[in-house]
């Protein structure tokens, strides 16, 4: 089957499968067409899908992730080679732009939120969106269960709380595993408690890593943007906290690379290893 009738078949099936967008109505061209897929899979709730539909899915997204291009460690030089860093570990730091979900690394770091089921806003800007749009629904599943099992343990109002890293599998990403974190929120002014939380989003990835022989990581951005965490503050925090753990911890890693999306951020990590 094409990839375009793949597209048409996955439409149609969650549109059955929403009930209230049974009769959406689709534009004729690849690109609106994408847009009404991704949001049909935004909005969906975690529960069973036809194992054909599955299938279907993966076979679509994995045609999709390779037209989008898959970015590889080689593709990536560290700070060392690119500009002639000298700064401790600069042999081991990269710093990328572009789309986290094209990364072939062990794994990938997605900015969650306390529900830690994905953001549900169609076609939403959000790394939390872009990353299970492209892993596809079955990474929503593993998210669902893992708040099933807390809610077990933890009662039924449980949130994941700040601070922590949860592990799943990639699913259609490129990498093999994706690592969740709730990073802080700056509601009024930042101040030493929100940095030591947004340092303890870095720690907790990193022994995540350890634990599991995950040997390249991409952390995204934590915290800011809607989160309202200052970009050159959290660009530090993030450096020091690398920085600090791979003290103890270096020959645990090949790979550590600093996924930026905004020129901004670019602009403040690079400042950081010149």
């Amino acid at each position: 089957m094409k990839q375009e009738e793949r597209l048409d078949y996955l439409i149609e099936q969650f549109k059955i499968d929403s009930g209230q967008y049974q009769n959406l109505e689709v534009g004729n061209s690849t690109k609106e067409k994408r847009v009404a897929l991704r949001s049909l899979m935004n909005i969906r709730a975690p529960q069973h899908m036809n194992e054909e539909v599955l299938y279907m899915q993966d076979e679509y997204l994995k045609e999709r992730i390779q037209e989008k291009g898959i970015v590889t460690l080689r593709d990536i030089p560290t700070v060392q080679k690119e500009f002639g860093s000298t700064a401790k570990y600069a042999d081991k730091i990269s710093i990328w732009q572009g789309d986290i979900t094209r990364l072939k690394v062990g794994a990938i770091v997605n900015a969650a939120n306390s529900q830690m089921l994905g953001c549900f806003i169609p076609m939403h800007t959000c790394i939390d969106n872009c990353i299970h749009t492209f892993a596809g629904i079955q990474l929503r599943f593993a998210c669902d269960a893992y708040m099933n099992r807390m809610r077990e343990i933890h009662g039924t109002d449980y949130e994941e709380p700040i601070g922590r890293a949860v592990l799943t599998k990639g699913f259609n990403l490129p990498a093999e595993y994706v690592i969740h974190t709730v990073g802080p929120t700056v509601a009024y002014k930042l101040n030493a408690r929100l940095k030591q939380k947004l340092s303890n989003c870095y720690e907790s990835i990193l022994k995540c890593c350890v634990e599991n022989h995950i040997r390249s990581v991409a952390f995204c951005c934590i915290s800011t943007g809607v989160f309202h965490f200052p970009n050159d503050e959290a660009a530090k925090i993030a450096v020091e906290t690398v920085t600090t753990f791979l003290d103890k911890y270096e020959k645990a890693f090949d790979r550590i690379i600093f996924n930026v999306y905004k020129d901004l951020d670019k602009v403040l990590y690079q400042k950081q290893y010149r």
